[in-house]
């Protein structure tokens, strides 16, 4: 019961202390459409991390819209500006958002790095797994497909990182857009069954196009597929507000000792639940 009184005089310090989301974007350059994750997320890796004195590594990992391609420079891709907007949220947490984009890559090709990368001693507080535009555009196997996002979903669980899925990007001029969609509700589907927030860049794109085409053409670069600067910029608005809100009600719903730092800031001395 002393835990739990504990938890709950404390979490208001702790929220304004490393739960407090980034200072969003103008609804005027980003649509006054509020993307939000699929499911509640419970962030329980990452917000350990922040209650530590060690840097809390973000891990990236997907094809070019991670990579930043359509982007004028790597600082404006979207883990870039991920990055810089936890990092105003969590002021004094030393956080980084590694970008491990290749552009090009199908799933399998995501999915062996991802086993390397998982493998080693160090492990991503939190994983963001951009997957399925290039296949659905190619098509193929959907049963394997499929199978490849659940060994993704398996493979983070082992290893005690929190996961977000990225789906695919919506975009003018989709060749086949019955396949395409297939296999963006596949992704969603699969991470629904095994309870994986997905943050929906197709739904949130669709509602740009469906708003004003104009706000969607803005948001894309000069190919017309990848997102540019503005895109990115929105894209890292809204997924870092979904990770700072997120992590705000994973603090209020554990049981927490809130002790302070010497230099008078807050911090999470201890997590149970």
């Amino acid at each position: 019961m002393r835990l739990l009184a504990a938890a709950c005089a404390a979490a208001p310090a702790l929220v304004a202390a490393i739960g407090t989301a980034p200072a969003r974007a103008s609804d005027e350059a980003c649509g006054a459409e509020r993307a939000a994750l699929s499911r509640p997320a419970s962030f329980r890796s990452l917000t350990e991390g922040l209650a530590s004195d060690k840097p809390v590594r973000l891990l990236a990992i997907g094809s070019s819209s991670t990579e930043g391609v359509g982007a004028s420079a790597p600082a404006r891709s979207y883990p870039a500006q991920l990055e810089r907007e936890l990092r105003a949220a969590w002021s004094g947490r030393r956080v980084e958002v590694v970008n491990a984009g290749i552009g090009g890559e199908t799933a399998d090709q995501t999915l062996a790095r991802l086993e390397r990368l998982m493998a080693e001693p160090a492990k991503p507080a939190l994983v963001l797994w951009q997957v399925g535009t290039n296949d659905a555009l190619a098509g193929g196997d959907e049963a394997r497909f499929r199978s490849l996002l659940e060994r993704g979903i398996s493979l983070v669980r082992a290893a005690g990182s929190d996961l977000v899925i990225v789906d695919q990007q919506f975009f003018p001029r989709i060749a086949d857009p019955g396949r395409y969609e297939r296999y963006v509700a596949m992704v969603n589907a699969v991470a629904g069954e095994h309870g994986i927030p997905v943050f929906s860049r197709y739904r949130l794109m669709k509602l740009w196009a469906e708003r004003d085409p104009a706000l969607l053409d803005r948001m894309l670069s000069a190919d017309g597929f990848h997102m540019g600067d503005l895109g990115y910029r929105c894209m890292a608005d809204a997924l870092g507000r979904n990770v700072a809100e997120s992590v705000a009600r994973t603090v209020q719903t554990r049981g927490i000792v809130v002790e302070p730092r010497p230099a008078s800031a807050t911090t999470v001395a201890q997590i149970r639940g």
